[in-house]
């Protein structure tokens, strides 16, 4: 059988967001570990910074990222 769920990981273990009812208990599994790629990665950090500290955040973010020459790579 083969079933794709979510889980946190969390303290160094992965909690299920739902329950494995399916499972039978200690039930050997094999893991394909995807992470869900955030358009935003700072999108955790929201709510941390006051708004003009997060403007000036993504503004300094713009310009260094104007400077970057990809041919460099």
């Amino acid at each position: 059988m083969q079933k794709t769920i979510s889980a946190v990981y969390q303290n160094g273990a992965l909690h299920p967001l739902e329950p494995l009812t399916w499972l039978a208990e200690h039930a050997q599994v094999k893991l394909t570990i995807a992470t869900e790629a955030s358009r935003r990665p700072w999108a955790d950090c929201v709510g941390i910074l006051p708004d003009e500290d997060a403007r000036e955040m993504l503004r300094i973010i713009d310009d260094e990222f104007e400077k970057v020459d990809l041919n460099d790579w």
